[in-house]
Order: C-alpha cells, then sequence, then structure tokens
C-alpha cells in the first residue's frame, strides 16, 4: 500500500452465530467491499472533523448502515470523554439500529471501565461491526473486538477479515486520521509536520530576509486550520527575529497550540508577538544555562523556559511526547528544518508552492544543508497528494512510513530471560497522565462525572474532576463576570476545554480568582477525587491495586500537581493519590 508498512495478526470471531471467519469470505464479495469501503471512509471523514477541536485524543466516527444499503445515522467523537461517536450514531439511527451494520474508524477504547460504545452497539441490536484498524495503544488493542464478539456481534476487522485492494485503500484513509495516536503509540516522538511556503524558483525570502507574503490569503487562511490540528507549534530563533510572529490558529478555530521558540543562544528580541500570553502560551526551548538575564526576563512575563543539555530537534521531540503531545507543526526556517529532517523527527512535509518567481543567489530556501552530494540521496516523498488553494499548489507527503501499529511486545517470561533482574510484577512507581495511559483514569480529566455541593447546599453534576477544580477558582467572588466563568466551564464539552477556559481567564483577569485559592486548591482537589474514587468501584479497585507503588502524575511541565521533568516536581496529584489509597485501605 505505499504508505504504512506492518502486519496484524489474523483474529477469528469467536461468535457462536456462525462459523469464525468463513462466512466473512463467503458472503463479503468484491462489489460488497465497494460498498463496506465507502462507508468506513465515511466513518473516517467523520472522526477528522474533531481534529483540532480538543486535543490531544483519539479520532472516532461512526456509520450505521441497514441491510438495504440506507445510511440510518452518523456521528463522531468531538473529544475524549464525550458521547462517543458509536453512541450519537445509534441515537440518530433509532430503531433502524436494530439488525444494521455500524462502521467505525477505529476500534472504540473500551478503557477504565467505560463501555459506553460496546455496551450502546449490543443495546440498540447493532448485529455486525466492521472495523477500520485496531486501536494502536497497547493496553486498549482489541478489547472492544471481544467485547462486541463475546455478545455475539460479528465483528469483521479491515486487512484481518476484509482483504482486497479496494480494502486496503479505505483502511488508509483510518490510519491517515489518527497518524499521530498510531506514532506516538510506536515511537517516542510526536507526529511531525514541516510547513514552508516558498516561490516556484524555491525560495522562502528574498535575499533582503522580507518574506511578506509568499502565499496568498486563501492559502494562509488554511495554515491557520492545519495549526489548530495540532498540539504545538515550533520555530526558530531566525523566524522570531525576522518575521515576528503571533503564530495563531485565528481563522481555523480549534483550540490554539502552545507556541515553540528552540533557540540555542536565546538572542531573541525583549519585546515580541510571541511573549503576549493573552491568547496562547508560548514555551522557549534553550541550551542550560544559555543568558540567564532573559531567561528571567521571559519568565516574568510569564513565559516558560526548558533547558536542555544538549538543543537538538530529537530531544526536543522526546520532551514534547512526554509532556503528551501528539502532533506538532514545525513552521521553521532552512536551518532548523534541515536539523529536524536530520534528526528523523519530520513525517510529514507541506508545501505551499506560489506561482511567483524572485530569484536571488542568496535568498534563502526552506531546507538548509543536509550533506547531500547525490540525487540518489535525494528523500523521497511516499503518497504525495496535490491540491490547488487559490492560485498556489498545496503539495503533501510523508517523508517516513507510520510506525507498525503493532509492535512486537516481549512476554513477562521473555523479559525477565533476558534480564533476571526485572520483575515486572513489582513496580515500585506507577506514572499516570493523560487519560489513555494505562492508569490514565487517575487523571483529573478523566471522564467521570461527579456530584458535588455547591454553596446552596445542594448537588451538582460536573463532567470531570478536572470541571469542578477549574471553576472553584471562581466560585464565591462577588462579580457576575465570575460566575458566568463558573457557568462556562461547568458546560465545557470536555475537561479540556474546561482548563483551557479556567487557565484563561486567570492569565488575563486575576482578580476574578477568589483570594483564598491558593491555600484552598490542594482541599478542592482531595474532594473531588475522594468523591470520584467513592462512587466508580472499578476506579476504587484500580487505586486499591497500586498497593506499595508510589504514584506519579508525570506532567514534566506541572512542577505543582506533577513530578517534573527531572522528579523536581512536588506532585501534589499523586501524593492525594496516595492520601486516598490510605484511607481506603483503612477502612477496609
Amino acid at each position: 500500500m505505499g504508505l504504512m508498512a506492518f502486519t496484524l495478526g489474523t483474529c477469528c470471531s469467536t461468535s457462536t452465530n456462525r462459523p469464525p471467519y468463513m462466512i466473512c469470505k463467503a458472503t463479503i464479495n468484491n462489489n460488497n467491499h465497494v460498498l463496506e469501503a465507502a462507508y468506513i471512509r465515511r466513518a473516517a471523514e467523520l472522526a477528522d472533523k474533531s481534529a483540532g477541536f480538543t486535543s490531544p485524543h483519539p479520532n472516532f466516527g461512526c456509520v450505521i448502515a441497514t441491510s438495504s444499503g440506507h445510511v440510518a445515522g452518523e456521528g463522531y467523537l468531538y473529544a475524549q470523554g464525550t458521547k462517543p461517536a458509536e453512541l450519537q450514531a445509534i441515537e440518530s439511527a433509532g430503531a433502524w439500529s436494530r439488525r444494521a451494520t455500524a462502521y467505525v474508524n477505529l476500534e472504540p477504547g473500551d478503557c477504565h471501565g467505560d463501555h459506553t460504545a460496546v455496551s450502546a452497539l449490543v443495546q440498540a441490536g447493532i448485529s455486525r461491526v466492521v472495523v477500520g484498524m485496531r486501536h494502536p495503544l497497547q493496553h486498549l488493542r482489541g478489547n472492544a473486538v471481544r467485547a462486541l464478539r463475546s455478545q455475539g456481534v460479528q465483528v469483521d476487522v479491515l486487512g484481518e477479515d476484509l482483504k482486497s485492494k479496494i480494502i486496503e485503500e479505505a483502511r488508509k484513509t483510518c490510519l491517515l486520521v489518527n497518524s499521530p495516536i498510531i506514532c506516538r503509540s510506536a515511537s517516542r516522538v510526536p507526529f511531525s509536520v514541516l510547513k514552508f511556503a516558498m516561490t516556484l524558483d524555491g525560495k522562502i525570502a528574498c535575499s533582503s530576509g522580507h518574506a511578506s507574503w509568499i502565499s496568498s490569503k486563501k492559502s494562509r487562511s488554511r495554515v491557520f486550520e492545519l495549526r489548530g490540528r495540532s498540539d504545538a507549534i515550533i520555530v526558530g530563533g531566525n523566524t522570531v527575529r525576522r518575521d515576528n510572529p503571533r503564530l495563531t490558529a485565528r481563522h481555523g478555530g480549534g483550540h490554539m497550540p502552545v507556541r515553540i521558540v528552540m533557540s540555542q543562544t536565546l538572542d531573541l528580541p525583549e519585546e515580541a508577538n510571541l511573549w503576549d500570553l493573552s491568547e496562547v502560551s508560548t514555551i522557549v526551548v534553550t541550551q542550560r544555562g544559555a543568558r540567564r538575564s532573559f531567561q528571567k526576563l521571559l519568565a516574568s512575563k510569564g513565559v516558560e523556559i526548558v533547558e536542555f543539555d544538549i538543543l537538538n530537534p530529537r530531544e526536543v521531540m522526546e520532551y514534547l511526547h512526554d509532556r503528551g503531545c501528539l502532533s506538532v507543526f514545525w513552521e521553521c526556517g532552512g536551518t532548523l528544518s534541515a536539523s529536524a529532517i536530520s534528526s528523523g523527527v519530520i513525517h510529514k512535509v507541506f508545501a505551499i508552492v506560489a506561482p511567483k518567481i524572485i530569484g536571488g543567489k542568496n535568498a534563502p530556501s526552506p531546507v538548509g544543508e543536509l550533506g547531500m552530494v547525490e540525487m540518489t540521496q535525494a528523500l523521497d516523498l511516499i503518497d504525495v497528494s496535490y491540491e490547488q488553494v487559490g492560485p498556489d499548489m498545496f503539495v503533501s507527503g510523508f517523508l517516513q512510513p507510520l510506525p507498525d501499529v503493532t509492535p512486537v511486545i516481549p512476554s513477562v517470561d521473555e523479559t525477565f530471560a533476558i534480564d533476571p533482574t526485572v520483575t515486572p510484577h513489582e513496580s515500585s512507581i506507577i506514572f499516570f497522565y493523560k487519560t489513555w495511559d494505562l492508569y490514565g483514569s487517575f487523571s483529573n480529566f478523566s471522564h467521570h462525572p461527579i456530584q458535588m455541593l455547591d454553596e446552596n447546599g445542594d448537588y451538582a453534576t460536573w463532567l470531570s474532576v478536572e470541571h469542578y477544580y477549574q471553576a472553584q477558582k471562581f466560585v464565591g467572588v462577588d462579580n457576575p463576570v465570575a460566575w458566568e466563568c463558573v457557568e462556562n466551564i461547568k458546560s465545557a464539552k470536555s475537561p479540556e476545554e474546561a482548563a483551557r477556559i479556567g487557565r484563561s481567564i486567570q492569565r488575563q483577569q486575576p482578580d476574578l480568582v477568589r483570594s483564598d485559592w491558593d491555600s484552598v486548591k490542594i482541599d478542592v482537589m482531595y474532594r473531588a477525587l475522594k468523591c470520584k474514587f467513592s462512587i466508580y468501584p472499578h476506579l476504587n479497585s484500580m487505586l486499591l491495586s497500586t498497593a506499595g507503588s508510589v504514584l506519579v502524575e508525570a506532567s514534566p511541565h506541572d512542577l505543582f500537581w506533577g513530578g517534573g521533568r527531572d522528579g523536581e516536581g512536588l506532585n501534589y496529584l499523586g501524593r492525594l493519590l496516595m492520601q486516598l489509597r490510605s484511607e481506603f485501605l483503612g477502612e477496609s
């Protein structure tokens, strides 16, 4: 298939309603494959609608079709923890769901005791589910497929139970729409896209350095959309000095990706648009010890500084992986672009070619020196596509195939045989961070609604601990704007949105934050966590199962709630969970 090379093991259905695998082979012919592929592509198209609204999270879409070929319902997951795509499609289809087929681009993420998607499919009477690809995360892969088959639902996985050229093309669309989570699952770097705009003769600026504007306004609007699909945008020092960019997604909708400046020497201007944090935060990554006085200046503006012993693209990308980023958008100059490509961290390229010629022997090009002396060394793009946007041409393609989504994980016995000192059954430290991690339900962002008493003594429902925590910053403040903030946070569709609203208001309007917040925020988090782990038995059991292990919230940048990058964080979230664990064990 050209784009991605991996193997998926054959997994046959255990449904008692049909012999494993065989009826699928007999009843699904190539003519049916055309229709099957169309439904799967539609599911992937729906899934992509959520890209950039709340990040990071996998993208899910679902199409329900009757035996006559009628599309009865559709849905897509807005964000992790919101109503599943499968449930939305079923609600849309109504009674047509019974004995219908559900097409999903990605196996449902049946984790942390949340079986909503699988239960909805079973209870609606869905007779067959076609899965575009298994879940890329190892601890989730196959869970939903097994659960559905155990309930007598026929499950066909593309590439395993359904095989043909057109099916393979449909499966590719599923892989593309979730390339960030696939990349993360198999490597220690986020999925990275390098974007640049150049003239027809390959220049990104005039010899003088002037670069505004190479591409058309229509192309720039498209770039805003692309930015909004990423978790972070990276530029180098030259771009900051020359262009003074804002790097917002202001016309593209969705969330605002964090802005990252890579600078070894910190030779940066004291005043720059990127130091304005009213809309979105900025991180400056640099060499350890560089311009301490300038670091203090940036820190006084609220800019986060992260130092590296050796500053290079791979180190930065591994850090962003640990920070939970799924996708990164590079908009840097030729020097940093070449370094990133040489480091092997760029997966995809977006080149905007404008029908202009400026010439100039010293005019910069989009990619600097790569050390190539023969054309045979040139890097070929894979799965190239072309699109005209206004007068410009968008050329995109992959620099490297996506990683294998089914890496071979050694068994416990194999691991012990290789290294007898490794005892995987006894883990002294358990890390947790993002909600899709193995212990992700420990996160305050996990989707587990809680009921808490409000100021009037009545119980109010909050969609997550993070919703409740962010809203409490403004509770009790005698200001109508603060009351409105609480309601906006409460109605946020996802924990990420709740956090974004709360943090933004706290940063922009600190006078709206309750005066005692610093002294009460630990107790606020404790009460919310206690409620969560008291009302969900499976979460309580998971917490108790960690007895004897240290719990560490693995955020490398949160030095209060998290453990920090080098263990320098206070890890208050981990501490509160261990405190709750002791209390629950004492009660039992």
